[in-house]
């Protein structure tokens, strides 16, 4: 009996030792089998609504900061995603052109897979914490957000593989517009107790700091937008009563000491922090020029929005899920350059996509530049 028993004990051990030893070899095989390609560079993503995929579906917030309803996202999805627009963004076009997918929200549920990147946007979100607080994600927790994802990459891939999939990636930023509009939406004491190159300060300040952490993840390949003449949104050019609907100028004003101070951030960036790449793109010069001279986009209608109601459809109502509920929509968006009163049509994301892919309105670099530089 217990030469028997020793004898069904060993076949056991050899057993395991088999299945075990096949087990991890098959793993292996499977890991080995599909390695990323050479020139694979995963695109993680920072901002508003501008970038927002859908992030915003599975926050506590209010429908001013949400798009999961009718006629969001009517032409190219054929529903609502909880994009700002009435089909794709700037952030899947380039994802497209990048030969990705498109890149998901980090909080889609189900969703762990981050070896081509993830979209942490949130609409309504600012870099300043106070900005919204408590309805949107601000930057600084889209930042906590993506050190997970490298904390992930570095846990289910070699850490070697991990790290080299976030040194090749590229991070695309477009941030600060509602720390601004907040200004004007807004009675907070602190968002209207400090001048305007103090409150940009902040604000830079801020980016500044997210910007840095994701360089010390390994991060080196940066896109930024510079903010957008936002003043003569459709929605702003009511909000600012005048008779003739123009721009909100004291809007333009903090929109302007942003830009000129991003330029000089990103500057300073490249001679502070080594292998330091950037991208720079002209959002407002090239969305003024289609809202100033449409037609010589082939566009009918720079500014009144396609989706809204009022004077321009300026009131924010579109889909009938806000505090105004009527609301009216064009047959055809892709003659617009303002989807909604704050937002742009698919068209208008493709056209300015093509822009920062190719550089015709960059500084510095393109984002192709970026994608295929090693």
């Amino acid at each position: 009996m217990e030469t028997q028993s020793t004898s069904h004990e060993q076949l056991v051990v050899l057993f395991l030792i088999f299945f075990f030893t096949f087990s991890s070899t098959r793993c292996f095989i499977e890991v080995e089998s599909h390695p990323l390609p050479e020139n694979h560079a995963a695109f993680f993503i920072f901002g508003d609504s501008f970038l927002d995929a859908g992030n915003n579906n599975y926050i506590n917030t209010t429908t001013l900061d949400q798009a999961n309803f009718w006629p969001y996202g009517q032409t190219h999805f054929r529903y609502p995603t909880g994009r700002f627009s009435d089909g794709r963004l700037v952030s899947d076009f380039i994802a497209e052109f990048a030969k990705l997918p498109l890149i998901p929200p980090f909080l889609q549920p189900g969703f762990h897979q981050y070896h081509n990147g993830v979209n942490f946007a949130s609409a309504g979100a600012g870099a300043l914490s106070e900005t919204f607080h408590g309805s949107v994600i601000e930057l600084k927790a889209q930042i906590k957000y993506f050190k997970e994802v490298e904390t992930w990459l570095k846990r289910k891939l070699w850490k070697a593989e991990g790290g080299l999939i976030l040194s090749k990636a590229v991070y695309l930023f477009s941030i600060g517009t509602n720390d601004y509009m907040s200004l004007f939406l807004t009675k907070s004491p602190f968002l209207k107790s400090h001048s305007i190159s103090e409150y940009v300060e902040l604000v830079i300040g801020n980016l500044t700091t997210s910007i840095k952490q994701v360089y010390d993840s390994g991060g080196r390949k940066f896109g930024f937008m510079n903010l957008p003449p936002m003043g003569c949104s459709p929605g702003l050019r009511v909000a600012g009563g005048d008779a003739d609907g123009r721009c909100l100028e004291e809007f333009g004003a903090y929109a302007n000491e942003h830009n000129q101070r991003l330029v000089k951030l990103l500057q300073d960036l490249e001679k502070q922090l080594k292998g330091f790449k950037y991208s720079l793109y002209d959002f407002t010069s090239s969305l003024r020029q289609r809202m100033e001279n449409p037609l010589k986009y082939g566009l009918k209608e720079g500014r009144e929005a396609c989706c809204g109601t009022g004077r321009f459809r300026g009131v924010f109502s579109c889909g009938g899920r806000r505090r105004v509920k009527e609301f009216e929509a064009c047959r055809n968006p892709n003659e617009y350059v303002f989807w909604d009163s704050y937002h742009l049509t698919e068209s208008l994301h493709k056209e300015l996509a093509h822009e920062m892919w190719s550089g015709s309105f960059n500084s510095h670099s393109s984002l192709k530049d970026l994608f295929q530089t090693t």
